[in-house]
């Protein structure tokens, strides 16, 4: 058996054993493209703007907490002068919630189950396929897709140069196996520059040793940024008639440069009492990695300083540091902004087709010798039943 056939037979078996995973991220992945332009017509998510401040964080927090007692809250979330301020609520595999509230009033405009939530189900698919253990089906259907991909530039790379030209045109007026067989392997190979980036920026958010192997090539033992985020002092945690910390956070920092210097502010709530408060604020809606990561004492509120997590962006300066900061971006093709995001949309469906496309043609082929051999045996048939 030469290479290219057994190259084949590890490509054939790998795609029919991942096939409908593949179509099912290609498909939940197209959609999930154009997520903000999708949240951007649920009608709760804005607000009348008006000439007045927003409230402040523990107000917020004081509406969320009436909303949906005796489930603790996790985020903070301020958008535009003219966007509700999001709260969310969720606890793994139990449940999860977001409370848009009116950021002048205080009017809860919708508590939303996100389990029942169109984006949000799409988004569980793509992470789990909807069920407890789908997550790990997922993450090694990713490594067998990117096996998958480099098998298939392979398969594509012809034997003699001339005959390039060939595999990069779809004939679209062959006949139906061979335009069906077209679409698979040009499609395959021009999508394949494209989605690579996107499976490794998956790999790395589904296996963390391949994250830290990545990280560790492109310089992360030299960044000043450190793993572990700080704790709040608990020496000050029995300080009484002081204001809400998120308050001071708020007042000191997010509420004058919101709108300003940053287009959303999200505060991570502490869940335990050394935690800190984290501020998570973004100059632009567009993408995530220029967002600052800063922490703050609880009990205090004082800033604490030092490069934690990610960091301010000002402290990213080796390419480790860029790579996590941009791997969600690149992952949802937020990157380049719009342009990449639809450019990553049309590559998705192409994905998502891959798999049928595939199967047909293997169908196809495996009926055809099946007939052929079928014919071969006939006259031999006839002597024994004779």
């Amino acid at each position: 058996m030469t290479f290219k056939k057994i190259i084949h037979q590890i490509h054939l078996w790998l795609g029919l054993s991942t096939g409908l995973v593949v179509c099912v991220l290609g498909l939940t992945g197209a959609i999930y493209c154009f997520a903000p332009e999708l949240q951007d017509l649920q009608p709760y998510r804005s607000v009348k703007q008006e000439n007045k401040p927003f409230l402040l964080p523990s107000q917020i927090q004081h509406i969320a907490e009436q909303t949906l007692p005796n489930k603790p809250l996790q985020r903070i979330y301020y958008d535009a002068e003219d966007k509700a301020v999001m709260v969310l609520c969720t606890k793994k595999e139990a449940y999860s919630y977001s409370i848009f509230i009116n950021p002048y009033n205080g009017k809860v405009l919708k508590l939303r189950n996100n389990d029942k939530d169109f984006l949000s189900v799409v988004l569980k698919i793509h992470r789990t396929l909807g069920f407890s253990f789908g997550h790990e089906i997922i993450r090694w259907s990713t490594v067998i897709f990117l096996l998958l991909l480099i098998s298939g530039l392979i398969l594509w790379w012809p034997k003699k140069r001339r005959a390039i030209k060939s595999g990069l045109k779809i004939m679209w007026k062959a006949s139906p196996k061979r335009l069906n067989y077209d679409l698979h392997k040009v499609l395959g190979f021009y999508s394949t520059w494209v989605v690579i980036f996107t499976v490794l920026s998956g790999l790395i958010f589904a296996f963390e040793g391949f994250a830290n192997f990545t990280y560790a090539l492109t310089g992360a033992n030299t960044s000043i940024i450190q793993k572990k985020p700080p704790t709040s002092n608990l020496t000050t945690a029995s300080m009484t008639n002081k204001p809400a910390a998120i308050d001071i956070v708020w007042k000191a920092v997010a509420e004058p440069q919101l709108q300003s210097n940053y287009a959303t502010a999200m505060f991570v709530l502490p869940t335990e009492e050394t935690a800190a408060i984290l501020l998570r604020a973004n100059p632009e809606k567009k993408t995530l990695y220029k967002t600052d990561f800063r922490y703050f004492d609880q009990y205090s509120g004082q800033e604490i300083a030092g490069a934690y997590v990610w960091g301010n962006y000002s402290d990213a300066h080796t390419a480790a540091d860029f790579i996590r900061r941009m791997n969600y971006d690149i992952h949802t093709g937020a990157i380049l902004g719009l342009p990449s995001r639809v450019l990553l949309f049309f590559i998705a469906l192409i994905v998502a087709s891959l798999p049928i496309t595939g199967f047909i043609f293997w169908w196809g082929k495996n009926k055809k010798s099946k007939i052929k051999i079928h014919r071969k045996d006939r006259p031999i048939l006839r002597q024994v039943y004779k």
